[in-house]
């Protein structure tokens, strides 16, 4: 196609340009993905790197009636009460500056708490084989190195190993659902 459109007299087109960091393509198996749904797959996982490796907390990008919202984990939690630990800061008011109700400056609890993130995308599993006890549990304890579940991506599972130590506070994934790199699994608290 190319050489037909020099050979008209038209200039060749340009090839695309590639930012080194990032992958410039994504090797799915056809069967198992729409190619359409895999191209658009990419694009969020590339917009997703972009923006990790920028000093944005969020990107939005519009296309036609189609928009999409990228945040930075962190993002929603820059917004939290000012507490005893901050400098200067009053344990009783919000970043927002509306007092807290009464007694609850003493027992306000950090928003985040420590997670387990995916390291890739896929498919979450919690259990080894369907109908299997799950490899963790609320409640439960993890420790450093300790499988917590596995992913699922280009038909190959990826044990999942917590690097974190402590007790289960939430789990955040769902069994057979789509994970995304660094999106957080797990959330431990520290014992």
């Amino acid at each position: 196609m190319t050489d037909d459109l020099t050979s008209a007299g038209m200039p060749a087109p340009a090839p695309p340009s590639v930012d080194p960091g990032i992958p410039s393509t994504v090797d799915l198996d056809p069967p198992a993905v729409d190619p359409a749904d895999a191209a658009l797959f990419g694009v969020i996982d590339r917009l997703a790197a972009i923006l990790d490796h920028s000093d944005l907390v969020e990107l939005e990008v519009q296309v036609g009636e189609t928009g999409l919202i990228l945040r930075k984990p962190g993002a929603l939690a820059q917004v939290v009460a000012v507490g005893p630990g901050a400098p200067g800061g009053d344990p009783s008011v919000q970043a927002a500056g509306a007092p807290l109700p009464a007694g609850a400056a003493a027992d306000h609890a950090p928003l985040a708490r420590p997670s387990v993130k995916a390291p890739l995308t896929g498919i979450w599993y919690g259990s080894p084989a369907p109908g299997s006890a799950p490899y963790i549990q609320v409640g439960g304890e993890v420790a450093v190195g300790q499988v917590i579940g596995l992913i699922e991506a280009m038909k190959l599972f990826n044990e999942i190993k917590s690097d974190l130590a402590g007790r289960v506070a939430k789990v955040n994934a769902e069994n057979g659902k789509l994970v995304k790199a660094k999106q957080p699994l797990i959330e431990v608290e520290p014992l």
